[in-house]
C-alpha cells in the first residue's frame, strides 16, 4: 500500500532555459497522483515563486517555496578562474575547488521567506560572479525559518564525497547543521539512475547517522513527463549553443528528472522508509502565506515639514515644474500635475515615484 504523500518533489530549473514544464501543468500532474505538496527551488532566484504559488493552490496541492542557492567555496568575495569542461557547478577553479556548489533551502514561515528573499537579493548585489552566489557568513545571517538540505550532486557536502573526501563531507555537513539547527538540516538522497547517486548516497547516510541529522528523498524535477526528456534536452542545446550531435556538451546525466510519482519514489527508496516519511514533516512544517491584492512598497523617509508621502511628492513635482516653466506656472501645467499626482496618490505609488525618483537623482 503506497502513501498518498511519501516524497517531496523538488522542481529546479536552473536557468530560463533550463525547465522543460510549466507549473500549472507540474501542480496538477502531483495533484492527480494525491500528493499534497510541491516544493519548487528555481536556482539562484525566486522570480517563479508566485505562479508556482497560484498555480499550486488551484490544483488542491500545497505550495513549498524555496530556492537552490549557488555557494561560493568559501566566501561570496571570491573571484577564482574557471578551467575544464562546463559542468552543472560552473566547472572547477585553478584551485581545484567548483566555481560555485549548491544548497537546496525551504522557507518554513514568514521569516523564513524573507530570508531566501535577502539570500537571493545579496547572492545578486555581493555576491555576483558567473552565478549569484552565497556564502556561509549569508546563510548564518539569514538562517531563521529556513530549513535547508544537503543539496544535489553539485552541492558541497557531495562534491567532497566524490572527491573521496569524507571527513571534508562531515565537516561541511555539520557547518550547515550549526547554522540552520538540529531538525532543519536533512541530508538529502536522490536517485535519478546515476552511478555518483548510487555510490555517495550510503555514504550520506553515513553522515546522517553520525550528526544525528534526518534524511530525506527528492527529486530533481527539470520536466514533468519521463517521455519530455529529448524536448528538455533540446532546451539546454538552445540555452548553450549547442547541438544535440555535439558528444561533449553540457546535459544531464540519466532520463529521470520528471515528476515521479508517490510510488516510483518509494519503490526507489524502499530501504529507507524514513526518508519519504520525513518530506511529509517538512510539508506539514511549511506554511508560507503570500497576500495577493496589496502591494508591499517600501517607506520613503521623510525630510522634516512633511507628514505624507503625497505631499512630499507634490513639493518634488512642483520644485521641479517651476525650474522648467518658471515661478508663474502655466494654468495648463497646473492642471495637470495636480492630475497626475492624484492619480499616484489615489494608487498608493507617492513612495514608489519618490523611490525612483532618488535613484534616478543618485
Amino acid at each position: 500500500m503506497v502513501d498518498s504523500f511519501t516524497h517531496l518533489h523538488v522542481h529546479t530549473e536552473f536557468s530560463m532555459l533550463d525547465g522543460a514544464s510549466r507549473v500549472g501543468e507540474l501542480a496538477q500532474a502531483a495533484a492527480r497522483d494525491g500528493q499534497p505538496a510541491l516544493a519548487m527551488t528555481d536556482h539562484g532566484n525566486m522570480y517563479g515563486v508566485l505562479d508556482f504559488y497560484r498555480s499550486c493552490n488551484d490544483a488542491g496541492v500545497k505550495p513549498i517555496i524555496g530556492i537552490e542557492a549557488y555557494m561560493a567555496h568559501d566566501h561570496r568575495s571570491e573571484r577564482p578562474k574557471r578551467r575544464g569542461r562546463l559542468d552543472d557547478s560552473g566547472g572547477d577553479t585553478d584551485a581545484g575547488a567548483k566555481l560555485y556548489y549548491h544548497l537546496c533551502l525551504l522557507a518554513e514561515n514568514q521569516t523564513g521567506y524573507k530570508n531566501l528573499i535577502q539570500l537571493s537579493s545579496r547572492s545578486y548585489l555581493e555576491g555576483y560572479y558567473y552565478k549569484p552566489r552565497v556564502d556561509w557568513e549569508l546563510l548564518n545571517e539569514h538562517s531563521d525559518g529556513v530549513i535547508a538540505t544537503t543539496g544535489c550532486l553539485g552541492g558541497h557536502v557531495l562534491q567532497e564525497l566524490l572527491r573521496g573526501n569524507v571527513d571534508a563531507a562531515r565537516r561541511k555537513a555539520g557547518k550547515l547543521q550549526d547554522i540552520f539547527g538540529r531538525d532543519s538540516l536533512f541530508v538529502e538522497l536522490q536517485d535519478h539512475g546515476i552511478a555518483a547517486q548510487r555510490q555517495t548516497n550510503p555514504q550520506l547516510m553515513d553522515i546522517a547517522k553520525y550528526l544525528g541529522a534526518p534524511l530525506v528523498a527528492t527529486n530533481d524535477s527539470h520536466y514533468t513527463h519521463a517521455h519530455d526528456h529529448d524536448s528538455h534536452d533540446a532546451l539546454l542545446c538552445v540555452q548553450t549553443g549547442s547541438l544535440m550531435s555535439d558528444h561533449d556538451r553540457f546535459k544531464f546525466e540519466g532520463h529521470e528528472h520528471y515528476l515521479k510519482t508517490a510510488a516510483e519514489m518509494r519503490d526507489l527508496f524502499h530501504e529507507v522508509p524514513s526518508a519519504c516519511d520525513n518530506t511529509l514533516w517538512i510539508a506539514e512544517r511549511c506554511n508560507v502565506e503570500i497576500e495577493f491584492g496589496d502591494p508591499k512598497l517600501p517607506e520613503f523617509p521623510l525630510p522634516e515639514g512633511f507628514e505624507t508621502d503625497a505631499q512630499y511628492l507634490e513639493h518634488l513635482t512642483f520644485e521641479g515644474a517651476r525650474k522648467r516653466w518658471g515661478s508663474q506656472l502655466p494654468d495648463a501645467v497646473v492642471e495637470r500635475l495636480a492630475f497626475e499626482l492624484k492619480v499616484i496618490d489615489d494608487m498608493g505609488f507617492s513612495a514608489y515615484v519618490l523611490i525612483t525618483g532618488d535613484l534616478i537623482e543618485h
